[in-house]
């Protein structure tokens, strides 16, 4: 394998990455040598994979996930984890058992989260390319607080094998980077067919990025702007979506109905799914070994209060009392309900519109400790679950400031249709430097 070796030592005065390798070698392809930051949720052959928890401190991954595998074979160099939201559970890269990460834009707010230290990463500077993973918004939350390009891929796009599990039926691994045109390039790297992930779908990413949009149709939702929107933010968005009308696109303003019941479905779904995934973390199959002198249920219950931190042993509580006998048919068949109108009106908006466009976020990032209510927390995460329930492709791209703080625009498609949702950010990237 021709290639060579980098040298990666960065300033990383944000807390952006939990372990970097310095001396990294690499090989030749479309990525020879660029340095790539990946979420420390995602597998790595020989480097510490914790998902920013306790509970894995020590764990070191036999096996490289596919996405990983598919960058070493383009030549990337994988410089480092990323800090996360442990085990990808929160919005604002504060969960972390490591510290919180910074936002380079300013160090005394979030970054956003769960991909916080990827985004922190691209946004100073450290590497031009990363990779995190999105379950109700944790690619795109932090590309808006940070400035940056973030894409969540139609579900089943990009393997998730070699992903440490939360919600199974949500999370998707994309891309994050500096530019649509960068975005573009490493969702081609890691796109395709993988016989290994059983939700994999037989659909590889060759793409050019195209901005020209005249005639493409943008519904934008009433619902993307109402209660807890910051009319400040509300007006950059808005800005930027007659950009695009300029650009020649047709805006056409419309209705999600399901809308207010969205942020519910999620939440029961995920907890719901993080109460079974993580009930492998015992000290017998994962984790470190509890104390065997002690009665077994004594000794698991106290490895998993010391391994666990509070936001993931409240959603395993949740999770649990949401599938437990009596409550089953209360709240997780009810947000399975839920989750089929969300899909249903996606349905019937894209037989009007080819894209969908609103505010990633209804807000700038927030100060450090700003959030301390667990409801305010999840309520941030309005305007991006509902991609998340129906599986569909969205993006975040930098839109404008409030206040010197990076907006995010987000920009939603059809199943399958990446591609639209790349070309319709990159017209209006392009759009912007003309």
């Amino acid at each position: 394998m021709a290639g060579g070796t980098l040298s990666f030592h960065p300033d990383d005065r944000y807390n952006a990455f939990l372990r970097t390798i310095p001396e990294v070698a690499y090989g030749e392809g479309r990525l020879s040598g660029v340095p790539v930051a990946i979420k420390d949720n995602i597998s790595t052959a020989g480097i510490e994979t914790t998902c920013a928890s306790r509970i894995l401190s020590g764990y070191v991954p036999p096996y490289d996930a596919t996405v990983v595998s598919l960058l070493r074979r383009e030549g990337a160099a994988i410089v480092g984890k990323t800090n996360m939201d442990e085990f990808g559970m929160g919005s604002t890269t504060e969960n972390s058992a490591f510290g919180p990460t910074k936002n380079p834009h300013d160090p005394g707010r979030v970054p956003g989260g769960s991909s916080g230290g990827s985004a922190a990463a691209v946004a100073a500077g450290l590497v031009p390319l990363a990779l995190g993973t999105d379950t109700g918004g944790s690619i795109r939350c932090p590309a808006a607080f940070c400035g940056i390009v973030g894409l969540k891929p139609t579900y089943g796009r990009v393997s998730r094998y070699g992903l440490v599990a939360y919600a199974n039926s949500l999370e998707q691994i994309g891309p994050m980077a500096a530019s649509v045109s960068q975005v573009n390039l490493l969702m081609s790297v890691i796109a395709g067919y993988d016989h290994r992930d059983s939700t994999s779908l037989d659909a590889p990413y060759s793409h050019t990025p195209d901005s020209d949009i005249r005639g493409t149709r943008i519904g934008v939702p009433e619902e993307f702007f109402g209660e807890g929107v910051d009319p400040r933010v509300a007006s950059v968005i808005w800005d930027a979506i007659s950009l695009l009308e300029r650009k020649g696109a047709e805006i056409i303003t419309c209705r999600f109905p399901s809308m207010p019941y969205a942020l519910a479905a999620y939440y029961v779904t995920c907890m719901s799914e993080a109460s079974s995934n993580l009930a492998r973390y015992d000290g017998v199959r994962y984790g470190p070994p509890p104390d065997v002198k002690k009665p077994w249920h004594e000794a698991f219950q106290e490895r998993r209060r010391e391994g666990f931190g509070l936001e993931v042993r409240r959603r395993i509580m949740i999770g649990t009392f949401a599938l437990s006998s009596g409550y089953y048919g209360k709240y997780y068949a009810k947000a399975q309900a839920a989750r089929k109108n969300v899909r249903k009106d996606f349905r019937h908006l894209f037989a009007d519109v080819d894209v969908i466009a609103g505010p990633t976020m209804p807000t700038v990032a927030f100060r450090l400790g700003e959030k301390s209510d667990p409801l305010s927390m999840y309520l941030s995460d309005i305007l991006t679950v509902p991609a998340n329930l129906a599986g569909v492709p969205a993006l975040s791209v930098p839109c404008g400031k409030v206040e010197g703080l990076p907006v995010g625009l987000q920009v939603m498609g059809r199943w399958m249709e990446d591609e639209r949702v790349v070309d319709v950010a990159y017209a209006y990237e392009q759009g912007v430097k003309a």
